[in-house]
């Protein structure tokens, strides 16, 4: 544990690494059982950091002095939990197995899992169908296949097991030049987008209209936040305001191919924004080229999602403090936001203990957040896992797919 948090996160992951810097002033086993941090100054979200279950404990002596990044145990990790690694088939499966020495006796229930890599996904839906899988993660089946593949005699669907990970879909508008550098101009975006009409005839009821920019579900949420209801006449009168000539640049709305869903919201969005006067340009990339030109700054605008973890801080932080403007990651500050309130609140709700005074700085720091709208919050996400009745004790936990699985099992198929 030490090993893990004190040396390899710190490496492998700098948004941590920076955490730990500034907070934690040192760890240290202090038996067997007992791992203690001592932190320099009080940091609220640090047990969400921890128990997210994103940032496992590693095997220190299969990485101490090597190179963390290109360690052959990376592909072929090694852990504690009730399965171990068998087989890793790039581009077919992986696979578990059962861990014989599990420290849990009599767990887990399964001799194996399988994770099958079927890239497309009505390939997925019929592997479904023919119980050739068993299960269908939250995102792999296409929104459009959920009613009829829920529908099937044999099938549950819930909605269960990703509490944790809340899910917020936003549009990233790139505020560096005209005319998105006006906040007018981006609330007259919001405005013009029918997000009911996203959820309901894009995502298929998979979801809801997002209040804000940190999940309804969050304790940190202002639920008297002011709403940008879908207004066109409104969005007409902020662009007026605004006395920009919205039409005067081609705006490139780059699109990754998540899939049919978000592709049909791109186009959904360009026809939204021409009654303002916008001239959108749908630009659409493979995945690895989005990843590359949203790091890189090279967009207007492009529709992203992340999983809110508990804590705001935790990930929205990085996609508005001024100090993440960086070209690594579509989850940093790629929309070039710099406001000083906003960075000093962020900086006030980690150092604040839980309390009522912490949810009053997050009240107010989302207020601004809303009223600047460098990120346009549109649905949060909702996601069904869908799995054949013999499946049981799937979703026991508010992280139930990312979890160990050690109490999943089969039920007899009736003769």
């Amino acid at each position: 544990v030490v090993f893990s948090f004190q040396t390899f996160y710190p490496e492998v992951d700098k948004r941590l690494g920076g955490v730990f810097t500034e907070y934690v002033d040192s760890i240290t086993a202090k038996d067997p059982l007992q791992v203690v941090f001592q932190l320099k100054k009080p940091f609220a979200p640090l047990l969400s950091a921890l128990g997210s279950g994103l940032r496992p404990v590693v095997p220190k002596h299969l990485y101490e002095n090597t190179d963390f990044r290109n360690n052959p145990y990376n592909l072929k990790p090694v852990g504690t939990g009730p399965f171990v690694f068998v087989e890793w088939k790039r581009g077919a499966y992986i696979k578990l197995a059962k861990n014989p020495d599990y420290w849990k006796k009599g767990l887990p229930h399964l001799d194996a899992i399988i994770f099958h890599v079927i890239p497309d996904g009505s390939s997925r839906a019929a592997a479904f169908e023919r119980n050739d899988v068993q299960v269908l993660r939250s995102g792999d089946a296409d929104y459009s296949d959920l009613k009829r593949l829920t529908a099937l005699p044999d099938v549950q669907s819930s909605e269960k097991g990703w509490e944790l990970y809340s899910g917020l879909a936003f549009l990233q508008i790139n505020t560096r030049k005209p005319p998105l550098n006006n906040p007018k101009v981006r609330q007259a975006i919001l405005y013009a987008l029918n997000r009911q009409f996203i959820v309901d005839n894009i995502f298929f009821g998979s979801g809801k209209v997002a209040p804000g920019q940190f999940v309804s579900t969050s304790p940190y949420h202002d639920p008297q936040l002011p709403q940008y209801t879908y207004d066109v006449k409104k969005a007409k009168a902020l662009i007026a305001e605004s006395g920009v000539d919205v039409g005067a640049v081609r705006i490139r709305l780059l699109n990754g191919e998540k899939g049919g869903a978000w592709e049909r919201l791109a186009e959904y969005t360009k026809q939204a924004l021409q009654p303002l006067g916008f001239k959108v340009q749908v630009v659409t990339s493979d995945a690895a080229t989005w990843f590359q030109r949203v790091s890189d700054w090279d967009f207007d605008l492009t529709y992203n999602f992340i999983f809110q973890i508990g804590d705001p801080y935790l990930t929205n932080a990085y996609l508005y403090r001024s100090d993440y403007i960086l070209k690594t990651s579509p989850f940093a500050n790629v929309s070039g936001y710099n406001s000083p309130e906003a960075d000093a609140l962020w900086t006030q709700v980690a150092n604040t203990p839980e309390g009522p005074e912490r949810t009053r700085l997050y009240s107010q720091l989302e207020n601004v957040l809303n009223t600047d709208l460098p990120i346009a919050p549109i649905f949060e996400m909702r996601y069904p896992t869908l799995f054949h009745k013999e499946v049981k004790n799937l979703l026991q936990t508010a992280t139930s797919l990312n979890e160990d699985y050690e109490s999943v099992y089969l039920d007899a198929p009736a003769p």
